[in-house]
């Protein structure tokens, strides 16, 4: 171990040590950007880029799980990814299908696919569906695999899926309009049953959520990180909890 690693392994468990466990976010949500520009500053391709990316997972889980965090969206790959070139989204989906096998192996996760099946291949859709049944019975963080997921694809879903719920019921539109709640339409999102996220994390330096949980993330709290998310630290998590613990959230009050 050099110096460098010291005063950062030291200047970690600082920070940790000031925590408080009753301020931490219960569910986060996370950006996982910067894969390609990490690569490409390491002189590495686009898919090292997006392995070493999904290496870092299994790290910042277990990080939320020594810091008591319930739930952690994970945004793997978006609707607008399937716009890149074929010869960069097969590897990476296979990246992807690889990562979320190791997700249920580890026994501690587990693992809720939040997306539109239908727009990924069949084996995509396959590893998804297994991973999720496999872990259904495990008490510990969800972890939710958002692949194929966009923020307005989620709320067209849930209003078309909460369309052909009371068509079935035989349910007039006029009584349907009458009952529309905003409380309605998140039962039928990617995430229902779960509470929205309190903290958001973007890696990579761009300020924007580019479409992430637009209807969960109302009341969120946002941080932007610099750093490159193959290249995110613990102290990089600690700081970003460190400061939600220091915001007042007052929920529009």
């Amino acid at each position: 171990m050099n110096f460098r690693d010291l005063v950062y392994r030291l200047y970690a468990r600082r920070v940790e040590g000031r925590l408080d466990h009753d301020q931490v976010p219960k569910h986060i949500g996370v950006i996982l950007d910067g894969n390609r520009r990490w690569a490409k500053a390491s002189g590495g391709s686009a898919v090292q880029g997006h392995q070493a990316g999904a290496d870092k997972i299994s790290e910042l889980l277990g990080w939320c799980d020594e810091t008591d965090v319930e739930v952690v969206t994970l945004w793997m790959l978006s609707t607008d990814n399937f716009d890149r070139p074929e010869h960069e989204l097969k590897p990476l989906l296979g990246i992807i299908e690889n990562t979320v096998r190791n997700l249920a192996a580890d026994g501690r996760w587990r693992v809720h696919h939040v997306g539109t099946l239908d727009l990924l291949p069949p084996e995509t859709q396959t590893v998804l569906k297994e991973a999720e049944e496999a872990t259904s019975y495990i008490d510990g963080i969800i972890v939710n695999v958002a692949v194929g997921y966009g923020g307005r694809q989620e709320i067209a879903d849930a209003v078309r899926s909460l369309l052909l719920e009371h068509a079935e019921k035989g349910t007039s539109f006029e009584d349907l309009a009458e009952v529309v709640s905003t409380d309605l339409i998140s039962e039928h999102l990617y995430t229902r049953g779960q509470p929205d996220p309190d903290l958001v994390i973007r890696t990579s330096g761009e300020q924007r959520l580019s479409g992430f949980m637009l209807w969960q993330s109302a009341h969120s709290e946002y941080y932007f990180c610099e750093v490159f998310w193959p290249a995110f630290r613990k102290v990089d998590f600690l700081r970003a909890l460190r400061d939600y613990a220091a915001r007042h959230r007052r929920y529009g009050a």
